[in-house]
């Protein structure tokens, strides 16, 4: 395939994404700080952080301090998630990101507990997709995750991603050895991946206790 009028596409930066069940926002550590330590801080929410290398943060000045850090070394663009009720949710950030090769990884996925099995979770998957690989032209979308956690592999498939295989001894992480499993969605994927999760994400797709109808089918 050739690629000879490919040029380098925008970096992910500052955009407001609006959903149905929610909206993502650029992180801002002075609007965002005690919401994000009150769904993914203290020892109640501990065991969120198990599989990454960060956390977990024990007070407000350590997430951000600490997360910060991280973020600003390996230049992570931060999404937080928002509720329709304007709660804060968790957050996502876009990783590893090449323009040059049209590719970035979503990473660092903090799913609070309320979060977690909702269809705004699901929409955050579309919504992060859709800007990627519509509005900046990428060519691929990564996830990569911690191979002993099977609940993010199951995710990663339901989200559309294809297992790619499994980096092991990857990382020593947290004094355990972590074998690193790798997935993607390309743009030749796409259209039929955002139909997917346009078709679920419809309206009548739910009940009205919100309950859905019928399940994610990406693949």
């Amino acid at each position: 395939m050739t690629l000879k009028n490919w040029t380098p596409r925008p970096r992910p930066a500052g955009v407001t994404m609006p959903g149905r069940f929610g909206r993502l926002e650029p992180l801002d550590w002075k609007r965002h700080r005690d919401g994000l330590y009150a769904v993914a801080g203290g020892e109640v929410n501990a065991d969120l952080w198990r599989y990454m290398p960060l956390g977990p943060y024990l007070s407000p000045d350590a997430l951000q301090r600490e997360f910060e850090a991280t973020r600003a070394a390996d230049g992570w663009e931060t999404l937080v998630i928002i509720g329709a009720d304007d709660v804060i949710k968790g957050m996502v950030s876009f990783m590893r990101i090449r323009e040059a090769q049209g590719s970035a990884e979503i990473g660092a996925v903090m799913f609070g507990h309320a979060l977690q099995r909702t269809a705004l979770a699901t929409e955050v998957l579309y919504m992060t997709a859709r800007y990627l690989f519509d509005q900046l032209g990428y060519r691929r979308y990564e996830w990569k995750c911690n191979a002993a956690n099977q609940s993010s592999v199951r995710a990663a498939q339901r989200f559309g991603f294809t297992y790619e295989g499994t980096f092991r001894n990857d990382m020593v992480m947290k004094d355990q050895n972590r074998d690193t499993a790798w997935f993607s969605i390309i743009d030749s994927e796409w259209p039929a991946i955002r139909a997917a999760y346009e078709a679920w994400l419809e309206p009548s797709n739910f009940d009205a206790s919100g309950k859905q109808i019928f399940r994610l089918k990406t693949r």
